[in-house]
């Protein structure tokens, strides 16, 4: 039987694109930067509106 190779693709590359991670401290600094916000304020928009970046970027004001 021969070995499987892992073949990349860009399956859920998008989807994971479209959310921010809030308990990941690059991402939410990443977007603190982004937006020109505080990482805190990026955290607690992610807790009020959800982990969709376009909703997060949205709450922050972008």
């Amino acid at each position: 039987m021969a070995a499987a190779t892992k073949s990349k693709t860009a399956r859920g590359r998008k989807q994971d694109r479209a959310r921010v991670a809030g308990g990941q401290d690059y991402e939410v600094q990443y977007e603190a930067k982004k937006t020109g916000k505080s990482a805190r304020a990026v955290k607690k928009a992610v807790k009020k509106v959800g982990n969709a970046r376009k909703r997060v970027e949205k709450r922050l004001g972008r």
